[in-house]
């Protein structure tokens, strides 16, 4: 009888923990839809909260547990916030197009008080899986883009801590999809400028771990 041969079965890939950093404040925040727009960059309000959220994240390092990147989306108010977050690491910002904030199509650069008025805007809010901003993306297709990046930042930084600089809407719509909620709930979910939504991707699934969080991260953890 042939010997049989004694299966091996490879490890767990160890968890990925990954900071979604909302960029810091604008001259626009609240009041304008900038969109992909170029040329916003960060309000002296907005500098004072990338250099303190840089002072949080390089609190949280650890001999075991260290930032492997920093990633940021192309446009300035992202790269600006990831700077000073890149300093305090010893790393460099590495640009991810994949974390971009939603092309907004026609609606780049408008009034948000303006477009709140528009019946469409009631879709925006209440079921933005059925929405597409004209000429531009849908929440969907944004979704499944900033969802696919950090996938692709999980395989790329394995059992490492990523930072990745984003916008609000990217930032909630992957969160919800890591709390297994619908796109149409997302708008419930809150990201302020330079908060941190930290999720930690393991072989069972995403943990969140902390959404628009402003304050100290060196008890993030699984409970």
């Amino acid at each position: 009888m042939a010997p049989t041969m004694a299966r091996t079965t490879a490890p767990p890939a160890p968890p990925t923990l990954v900071l979604l950093v909302r960029h810091g404040q604008t001259p626009t925040t609240g009041k304008v839809l900038p969109g992909r727009a170029a040329g916003l960059r960060l309000a002296d309000a907005g500098r004072a909260q990338a250099d303190a959220v840089a002072e949080r994240i390089a609190d949280l390092q650890t001999d075991e547990r260290r930032v492997a990147a920093v990633y940021a989306s192309p446009l300035e108010r992202t790269r600006e916030t990831a700077g000073p977050i890149a300093r305090a690491l010893g790393l460099r910002v590495r640009t991810s197009k994949g974390l971009l904030e939603a092309d907004f199509g026609d609606w780049t650069g408008e009034e948000l008080m303006r477009l709140s008025k528009l019946p469409e805007w009631r879709t925006v809010q209440r079921n933005p899986s059925g929405f597409r901003f004209p000429g531009g993306e849908s929440f969907t297709e944004m979704q499944v883009r900033i969802c696919s990046e950090l996938e692709r930042l999980r395989r790329e930084h394995e059992g490492g801590v990523v930072v990745a600089v984003s916008h609000a809407d990217p930032i909630k719509a992957a969160v919800a999809h890591a709390l297994g909620t619908h796109l149409d709930l997302f708008q419930r979910i809150v990201v302020s400028p330079c908060s941190v939504s930290a999720i930690l991707y393991t072989v069972e699934g995403p943990v969140v771990l902390a959404v628009n969080s402003t304050g100290d991260l060196s008890t993030l953890a699984p409970s």
